[in-house]
């Protein structure tokens, strides 16, 4: 039994331990330890349903992570992520009438210029690269239970140009905008905000490229 679980926990970690300068051979996995997130290799975007024609999307810019990664445990792992609300990009197509950036980003009916923090508190397994991450979600002075389906993507112990270890995950959550009071008189858009994530870990300093 403990044979089998060391095999499906180095199929999560996503790869054997063989040299990375060996053709046709994976890199060796990333080591245990803490991580951040990786701006220049980072994004989130949300969207919402609008009349059932089309989705609206945006994405915030700014957005910073911290991951305390155990490689040989990946379930005992944590996570850490803050956005400003304020960084949100709508693209709205008319500036010059509306600075709808700023409206969704700091007045009181949408996200009130508070920060947004993800902190998790459980992390499952359910398949080789896949996990459910829980924690608790706050958003405009808010905090509620929340789960990202996360998918592992892969990592190496020394990315080839920066020759350090990377970690990257896609992760995707759908959240109900009514459960945090943002404003759920508006019906022309779904209650279900979708919020994906890409992103990549590096250790702490580490210049990107």
């Amino acid at each position: 039994m403990k044979y089998l679980q060391l095999l499906s926990l180095a199929a999560f970690i996503a790869t054997p331990a063989f040299a990375a300068d060996k053709p046709g051979q994976k890199p060796a996995p990333a080591p245990s330890g803490t991580y951040v997130s990786d701006p220049a290799h980072s994004s989130v975007f949300w969207k919402v349903n609008h009349l059932g024609l089309s989705n609206f999307t945006a994405r915030f810019t700014k957005m910073s992570a911290e991951l305390v990664w155990n490689a040989e445990d990946p379930a005992s792992s944590k996570v850490t992520a803050v956005i400003d609300p304020v960084s949100v990009q709508t693209n709205y197509p008319f500036p010059e009438k509306e600075d709808f950036d700023k409206e969704i980003g700091t007045t009181a009916r949408f996200l009130a210029g508070d920060e947004i923090r993800f902190v998790s508190r459980s992390v499952k397994i359910t398949g080789d690269k896949h996990g459910e991450v829980s924690g608790d979600l706050t958003m405009r002075g808010q905090t509620h239970p929340a789960t990202l389906m996360v998918t592992f993507n892969g990592s190496m112990a020394q990315q080839p140009r920066e020759k350090t270890p990377k970690i990257g995950f896609s992760a995707q959550a759908v959240l109900k905008r009514s459960e945090w009071g943002v404003v759920p008189e508006i019906k022309s858009i779904s209650d279900d905000v979708t919020v994906v994530i890409e992103t990549e870990f590096q250790p702490p300093q580490t210049k990107s490229e």
